[in-house]
């Protein structure tokens, strides 16, 4: 990895006398302007709480609206530790909602709070969100210059799972750039640190991205390689998504590879999941799949079978030019099969879908 490189007011105090010699009026006012800071802190704290869990659910608009009302508020009682947190989350929900303009400007701003404080972690962190950002924007020497800082900082303070991420962040940077080698290596090393920990989710992450490196490159018995320990994880955590996911994964490999039976097996487990799931979509993507596998082989029963059980899911979802499709792709079917008059009838549906 040595050889990978980027592109590159002083407060007047009262006297004891002075104190004890204030007016009720103004010693009311003054408990008055406390009380009311102290409510503003807690309305601010209670929004940034409310805008962190939006956005761990997913709901980012919804957390970048509360955010913004906390940060203002931090603001404005010159709370730098909570403006800082709070800018923190907006530059992720930004990122988040493919804004990403607009979460470098609020990564910036948290990287100088977060330096007149000394919150070094959270500057991991940040300088991970602005290498994200520029590398989406295709500015890959920020992208790279960013994430090397994030990982000589978290090296430095012994954040392994802040130097995880930078890893893992910094293999994606370079991938961008098109330095495979460089990604790979980070991505490995990254990988060994989210076994030491013992973090499923980050190592099923990593999995994907080693696996996906190493396709792009062509090197499919690699891919697998990495998607079967992905499988292999999905399944012990018990999570059917990312099962799914890792099966289709490994049914496109195998399809690359020419072995259209291997790649058969895998997309029918991804099917039997999507239908437990109820996941219409990801049985139509499935399904799509297997017709690519049975029509290279030349089993068209087979296909045709598929093809008309992709036409009743783009009907149940309602999808007019994916019904199109298909009803074109089963018409060409029945003709290899030389059933005209099957092909004719799916014909003339077709012409009343257009």
């Amino acid at each position: 990895m040595s050889n990978c490189h980027s592109n590159q007011n002083p407060g007047i105090e009262a006297s004891h006398h002075e104190r004890d010699t204030l007016t009720p009026t103004v010693k009311l006012d003054l408990l008055s302007s406390r009380e009311t800071n102290d409510d503003r802190k807690l309305e601010a704290d209670r929004l940034l709480t409310q805008g962190i869990e939006d956005y761990q659910q997913g709901q980012l608009q919804t957390a970048l609206h509360t955010l913004q009302k906390a940060q203002l508020i931090y603001w404005e009682l010159e709370d730098q530790v909570g403006a800082e947190k709070a800018l923190n989350y907006l530059g992720l929900a930004c990122y988040g909602l493919g804004e990403y303009g607009k979460a470098i400007d609020y990564a910036q701003r948290s990287l100088a709070l977060a330096e007149q404080i000394k919150n070094y972690l959270s500057r991991v962190h940040v300088l991970g969100t602005m290498g994200n950002a520029y590398r989406h924007l295709a500015d890959h020497g920020k992208a790279i210059e960013y994430q090397q800082e994030s990982l000589v900082l978290a090296q430095h303070l012994q954040d392994r799972p802040g130097e995880m991420a930078a890893l893992n962040n910094l293999g994606l940077a370079y991938k961008a750039a098109g330095q495979s080698d460089c990604a790979i290596g980070c991505k490995q090393a990254a990988l060994a640190i989210a076994q030491d920990l013992n973090d499923y989710k980050a190592q099923g992450q990593i999995l994907k991205n080693l696996g996906n490196a190493f396709y792009a490159q062509g090197d499919y018995d690699l891919a697998i390689a990495y998607y079967q320990h992905r499988l292999v994880l999905a399944q012990t955590v018990q999570d059917q998504r990312l099962e799914a996911q890792v099966l289709r994964n490994l049914g496109n490999a195998y399809y690359v590879l020419g072995n259209h039976d291997q790649a058969i097996t895998y997309n029918r487990q991804r099917l039997t999941l999507a239908i437990a799931l109820k996941d219409l979509r990801s049985q139509e993507n499935a399904l799509a799949s297997l017709c690519v596998s049975y029509d290279a082989l030349g089993q068209m029963t087979e296909a045709i079978e598929c093809y008309e059980q992709r036409l009743r899911l783009a009907q149940q979802i309602g999808d007019c030019r994916l019904e199109e499709h298909i009803l074109g792709s089963l018409k060409r079917a029945c003709f290899l099969l030389g059933d005209y008059a099957r092909a004719n009838r799916y014909s003339q549906r077709e012409a009343i879908v257009l």
